[in-house]
This record gives structure tokens, sequence and C-alpha cells, in this order.
């Protein structure tokens, strides 16, 4: 009995969360239930249960997870002082004269906003919001443009700075300066690949990505390179400051992402956006944000104490450790959870539940930790835009207008699943792309 501890625990946490029920209490739930189990069976005494509160401070003493709040701030300050609209609206007339331009323009402008925000969610819903209505204005078919948009949203999981990668480092013990060294290069060529798809949309289909008309091209020549300057490049520069202070060692995640979140008000103080609106409504996105992911830290680390104390963690490891095939089967099997999961559950309870469980079996079959967290990154990126389930596709349906069907947005979605897929499949072919052992 007590060898089926372990396994009941972790699908019964699972039934919890389908259920729909929140899953920082379903971790909790499940935890304390397991814990009076554990010692009415004898498998431990309450007193493993001390260890949660040591823990708790642990997590609050940790100076990586520091760093969250900081690039949640970042990106929201750039999104709520509309510093992320006007960068649309800019390089949209860079590429006016164009087929696919303003295409161009979103993938752009959402890679950079989903690098600072690193949240699917948020960055979705603000290119929703500011692009989708622009792209249809000018005749841009709402296939591509709610693809376009969900895709570009996606890449805050894989582009640097990255929450995602921030919390992803943390729960697999690795190098957060590490993890975006590695993911940069996929993360890159991934909105490379996108940007080419737009292209080649552009060309073959025409009337679906058609070039601005020419009365809202009006801005041309010196008048148009001095507003890409003034409006393209502080934010550019403030990313790659960020991103440059990390790789080069100079800051630590959380001193560059404190550097980003000085920067970003004082980008919205220069454009004389700085209000108490936008400064209230950022603030208080980050403290939601930041509590959502905290509370489920330490549902999750209430949740792993007494999984190891049923030995759950020994159950795991030896199922993914003995999987026909060793590493290709670890791998298999590894890439179907984590995207399957990713159609009902958000990133952070992923990286808390299921990244800590299989990291071990991964350790010991020798795989490179680095380039596994880069190929979980894009697996999620997948499973967020799959229909039905796709979180990026849910979100993007919230904002946009009755006139866009759902069906027009799954069809949108599929063609940057295949790029998606394809990405991937080269991260795993060609494992230099993350380590840069060209």
């Amino acid at each position: 009995m007590e060898e089926w501890l372990g396994p009941l625990m972790f699908f019964a946490l699972l039934g919890m969360i389908f259920t729909g029920f929140p899953v920082a209490f379903a971790l909790g739930g499940t935890a304390i239930l397991f814990a009076f189990i554990g010692v009415e069976v004898g498998l431990f005494e309450w007193s493993l249960m001390l260890a949660l509160p040591d823990r708790t401070f642990g997590i609050m003493a940790n100076q990586v997870l520091l760093a969250v709040p900081f690039f949640i701030f970042m990106g929201t300050m750039l999104a709520k002082s509309r510093l992320a609209e006007d960068l649309l609206t800019t390089i949209g007339q860079l590429f006016g004269p164009l087929r696919g331009g303003l295409a161009f323009a979103v993938i752009f402008v959402g890679a950079l906003l989903a690098a600072a925000t690193g949240v699917v969610g948020a960055s979705v819903v603000a290119m929703g919001m500011i692009a989708l209505p622009v792209m249809r204005r000018y005749g841009y078919s709402d296939e591509l443009s709610t693809g376009v948009i969900t895709a570009s949203g996606t890449l805050g999981q894989i582009i640097p700075p990255s929450v995602v990668l921030v919390v992803l480092a943390d729960q697999m013990g690795i190098s957060v300066g590490d993890l975006f060294v590695g993911a940069l290069v996929p993360g890159v060529l991934l909105a490379l690949m996108y940007a080419l798809y737009a292209g080649l949309v552009a060309l073959f289909k025409p009337e679906s990505a058609p070039a601005l008309p020419p009365d809202i091209r009006d801005i041309t020549g010196i008048a148009l390179l001095k507003r890409v300057i003034l409006v393209m490049m502080p934010p550019l520069v403030l990313i790659l400051l960020v991103l440059g202070s990390i790789f080069a060692g100079v800051a630590t995640p959380t001193e560059a992402g404190a550097l980003g979140a000085m920067g970003a008000i004082g980008l919205a103080a220069a454009n004389r956006r700085l209000t108490l609106k936008a400064l209230k409504a950022t603030m208080e996105e980050t403290t939601r944000l930041s509590s959502m992911v905290m509370l489920l830290l330490i549902g999750s680390t209430a949740f792993a104490l007494v999984f190891r104390g049923l030995n759950g963690d020994l159950w795991i490891e030896d199922l993914l450790t003995n999987l026909p095939g060793g590493v290709i089967g670890l791998l298999i099997v590894a890439n179907l959870a984590v995207f399957l999961l990713g159609f009902f559950i958000d990133f952070f309870e992923i990286a808390f539940i299921i990244i800590p469980l299989i990291v071990p079996a991964a350790a010991v079959l020798g795989v490179d930790l680095v380039w596994f967290g880069v190929m979980i990154g894009m697996n999620l990126q997948m499973s967020f835009l799959t229909p039905p389930f796709g979180f990026a596709l849910f979100y993007l349906r919230g904002v946009a207008p009755p006139e866009v069907t759902t069906a027009s947005i799954y069809r949108g979605a599929i063609p940057f699943i295949v790029i998606q897929a394809i990405g991937l499949l080269l991260i795993i072919q060609f494992p230099g792309l993350v380590t840069w052992a060209f």
C-alpha cells in the first residue's frame, strides 16, 4: 500500500486541477491530506512538516526570484504607458510600403514586449488590443492577424530577459544567465521564422497582407528616421542593457531586472507618459502576477515535501530513468507531458509541479539541463497555441471583437504551430543552437 501513496498523491493533484480547483490551493490541500495519510501509515512523523516554514522563508529570501516582479514591472510599464503602441505605429510606418509590413511590425514589437514581460497572457492581451484593430482596419485577414499576434505573444516563453526563464532556472537549479544565453538564438530564430512565413503570405496571398495605403504613410525620409530613432531605439537599448549586463556578468538577473524597471519608468517619464493611472495599473498587475507566482511556489513546496516523504520522488525518478530508449524515452515522455499539461495549466504551475519531478531523471541520464530547459520552453509555446485549449488563443478571444470568430483564431494559429514544431525539432537535432557549440 505504502508504495502506491506517491503515485496516488500525484494523480489526486491532477484530478483536483482538472476539476477547476485553483492550482495553488490544490497543491497545498493535497499536501495536507496526504501528510495525514503518511503519518497514519507510519511513513514519516509530523516533525517532517517543521521543514515547511524554513523552506518558505528560503523562498522569500531567494534573490533570483526577486527578478520576477522587476521584469513584470518593466514590461507592464512599457505597455501601460503606451510605448509599445508607439513602437507598433512607428515600425508599421517604417515597413508600410511593403506588403505584410504590419505583420513584421507586430512580430518585432510582440517579441520585444514578450521579452520584457515574459508572461504570455500579458503579451497576447496587450498586442491583441493594440494591433488587431489596426491590422483589420487596413485589410489584413483575420487568420494572419490573429496568428501573428498569438505567436509573437508566446515568444515571452523563450526570448530573454523573461520571467519564465528566471523561474525555470530556479526550479532546475541552473544559472539564469546560462539559460538566457541558451535561449537567445532559438528565440530570435523563431521570430525570424515567423517573419519569413508572414513574408511568404504577403508574396503569394497579397490580399491577406496588403501594404498600408499611401495616405497613411504620411511620414517619410528624415522625419521617419527621426521618429524611428526616438521611439524604437530607447526600449531596444533598455532591453540590450538588461541582457548585456547579465551576459557580461556585470549584474545578476535581479539587479538587471531592477535596472529594467527603473529604465521603463524613465522612458515613460521622458515621453510624458508617467501618469498616476499608468503607474497604479502597472503596480497592480505586478503585484497580482508576483503574488500568484509566490503562492504557487509555496504550495508546490508543501506538495514536494510531503511527496518526498511518501517516496514519490524515487518513484518518478525510477519510472523516468528506466523508460525504453533511455534519454530518447525520457525526452518523448517529458515533451508529451509538458505539451498536454500546457493545455490546462499555466507555465508557472507546470514549472512548480512537473519540472522538479523530471529534472532529477534528466540529470541522472546526463542531459544538458540548459538545453533541456530551452526545449521545455519551446514545447510550451506549442501547447499554448494549439487548439482547442491553447491559453494564448483564449487570451486573444477575450479581447478580440465579436466579428473575429474563434474558428479564425484557430486557423490562424495552425501555421505557427507548425513553425514552432520545426523550431523544437531543430534544437533537438542541433543542440549547438542552445549550447553555442556550432
